[in-house]
């Protein structure tokens, strides 16, 4: 069981996830999303994020996410605090009162979509490694807030898994393994479903709710999430920068080596032929990967992840501009409509 530093976060009922690459099916309510968002928006501060675990079941091909329960707030401070036994008595408390307690994943707030981190791939591996079926959920705050609700299951790939199993991350194993940022994170479908109360009581809320207040969602003022989202994707791209002048300088000392090597040969060589000629003993066999040790070679898994938060920022602009280019539509269309 992860602890929450390794990213261990929490899941709730009514939807499901499927294992494979087919459809997602669930049974029940909303009610884990609902418990998701309730713990966003009581204990997130500032661009921290907030976690807890998902608890649910396998029934046929789909992971039924059932129940969850947060991570409690705490500092270093609290040495006294063991998180892996506060799950363990949440589970067991579950458990006594009849209710799901099978630990199947986590989840985990984002802030402007920046949840592709080392971090993460640590602890969803971790989970995945001792819970196959297990998901990471990521729940977007800002989005949600756009009108639309943003929940997505991830996993693993089985090529990632196998890479982090040998906990080898050079630009050789990966390129053996044929492992690019496109391939390192699967995403699973969701399908969250509602009791029928809580479709009756929709169906009255909107009813009951104003036309103007409806209008609201027209609004064009997105400036400040566009204008957040291209500093953190210029912050990335200037990672990435510092990481490929890192590997160029990495490839330069390889063949500077390289050239060291070739002239060392070409002067052992040319002082053999002259003791040879002298009538002398050639000079003894060295080993010249010991006088010569290859420069170690930058990890690339970091670029890997830094790769794919670029294309997460990349997407959230796209989404951000066709949004409002069909709120623009749209308003124009309600205004000719009046007129």
């Amino acid at each position: 069981m992860a602890s929450r530093k390794e990213g261990s976060g929490a899941a709730g009922s009514g939807f499901g996830a499927s294992k494979g690459k087919g459809k997602a099916a669930a049974t029940g309510d909303s009610a884990v999303v609902l418990k998701i968002i309730k713990h966003y928006r009581e204990e997130q501060q500032g661009d921290e994020v907030v976690q807890g675990v998902l608890l649910g079941l396998v029934v046929d091909d789909r992971l039924e996410i059932t129940n969850c329960f947060p991570f409690p707030q705490y500092t270093e401070d609290d040495a006294d605090f063991d998180e892996v036994q506060y799950q363990m008595e949440m589970m067991r408390s579950l458990r006594h009162v009849n209710i799901d307690h099978l630990h199947v994943g986590w989840y985990q707030s984002t802030y402007y979509g920046s949840f592709v981190t080392r971090a993460l791939l640590d602890s969803q591996f971790s989970y995945q490694h001792a819970i196959e079926e297990s998901v990471v959920l990521i729940y977007d705050p800002i989005k949600t807030a756009q009108g639309s609700l943003s929940l997505k299951a991830y996993r693993l790939t089985p090529k990632l898994m196998e890479v982090c199993k040998e906990k080898d991350f050079s630009p050789e194993a990966l390129k053996k393994a044929n492992i690019a940022y496109e391939n390192m994170f699967e995403e699973v479908p969701i399908v969250i479903k509602n009791s029928y109360l809580i479709n009756v009581m929709l169906w009255e809320l909107e009813k009951k709710s104003a036309v103007a207040d409806r209008h609201e969602l027209l609004s064009l003022a997105s400036s400040n999430h566009l204008g957040k989202s291209l500093q953190l994707l210029m912050d990335r791209v200037d990672e990435m920068s510092q990481d490929i002048v890192k590997y160029n300088t990495y490839l330069r000392n390889v063949s500077k080596q390289q050239q060291q090597k070739h002239q060392y040969q070409q002067r052992r060589q040319q002082e053999n032929i002259q003791r040879q000629s002298r009538g002398e003993a050639p000079l003894p066999e060295e080993d010249i990967n010991k006088l010569f040790k290859p420069p170690q070679p930058p990890a690339r898994m970091e670029s890997l992840l830094i790769a794919g938060q670029i294309n997460t920022y990349c997407q959230n602009i796209k989404e951000f501009n066709a949004q409002n280019l069909g709120k623009l539509f749209m308003a124009q269309a309600l205004q000719d409509y009046n007129n």
